[in-house]
């Protein structure tokens, strides 16, 4: 059987993909129209395959890499969900406080790409926590179709509440500066943009492919804002104009950058909807930012 590569897939199945991940269409619905793209040697279940985040051959930093402390921890958040569960990493070998990152994921848990994400920047210098906002529901189930149905039964204001109670935990934190930034993905990436309305000091927050606030919302931010949008994804693109033009006005240092031919989720390596070359270009630039506006006296 010939193995398939992302030159096989159409970009109707990733759009189809897209609605799925994002709970437009249930599985049912998701399985029968991929099943229309099912013709010669792309069979159903080879699609469906192709299609599912691979995690195990996607770890890029391990969790016992040498350069890094890595373990989970539990904080309150009793405007949240209470008791909450989170990954927290941080450089080894280092004598003093560093800057914090929040590290949030997308509509489905803590998985581990999201996880993945948390020790990357941490062995870039920063101490950071990626929490789990499925922690009062047990946590993440460990697939990203039963964490999606999970999600769905908290709201999204309360578990932004989780975030902002990891910004207070981490702020206080012995080997943290107090100084923190945010990224988020997708729905994190609605979370970052929502914690730059809600949190006065946060300092940088970089939001990939993530909605954005209210016109109200979006005038009480002054953290500056680094924004990564993909060229293909008009359903998130499409609230960009209106936000940008609110931070304009009120002279919030933003910058963005819409990456050309790409799919939303062009971050994660564990799909096909993966770009090499905006990832890493993306993932340079927040790193650059994150040092640029955190390492602040």
């Amino acid at each position: 059987m010939k193995k398939l590569t992302k030159e096989d897939i159409t970009q109707e199945i990733f759009d189809l993909y897209d609605d799925y991940a994002h709970n437009k269409i249930e599985r049912r619905q998701f399985v029968e129209k991929l099943s229309l793209f099912a013709i010669g040697t792309l069979t159903l279940p080879s699609l469906l395959s192709f299609m599912t985040p691979n995690y195990i051959d996607s770890i890029l930093i391990k969790p016992d890499d040498p350069r890094l402390k890595s373990e989970f921890i539990t904080y309150n958040s009793p405007k949240g969900g209470g008791t909450i569960k989170g990954l927290l990493s941080q450089p080894t070998g280092s004598e003093k406080q560093v800057p914090g990152i929040i590290v949030v994921h997308e509509n489905r848990g803590l998985n581990p790409y999201i996880e993945d994400v948390g020790r990357r920047a941490a062995v870039e210098g920063f101490i950071t926590l990626a929490p789990d906002a499925l922690s009062p529901l047990g946590g993440y189930p460990g697939n990203d179709d039963a964490g999606r149905e999970l999600q769905k039964k908290r709201t999204r204001e309360e578990m932004l509440e989780d975030f902002i109670a990891a910004y207070e935990y981490l702020k206080s934190h012995k080997d943290c500066t107090g100084h923190i930034g945010v990224v988020g993905f997708c729905f994190g990436g609605w979370i970052a943009n929502m914690m730059a309305v809600k949190v006065p000091t946060l300092l940088a927050a970089v939001p990939y492919y993530g909605g954005q606030p209210t016109a109200d919302e979006a005038a009480k931010i002054n953290t500056p804002l680094l924004l990564h949008y993909a060229g293909l994804d008009t359903r998130v693109n499409e609230g960009w104009p209106a936000f940008e033009a609110i931070l304009i006005k009120n002279k919030v240092k933003n910058t963005a950058y819409i990456y050309p031919e790409v799919n939303h989720g062009f971050h994660n390596n564990t799909t096909p909807r993966y770009d090499e070359a905006a990832a890493t270009l993306s993932w340079t630039r927040t790193i650059n930012f994150f040092t640029e506006n955190l390492n602040k006296k």
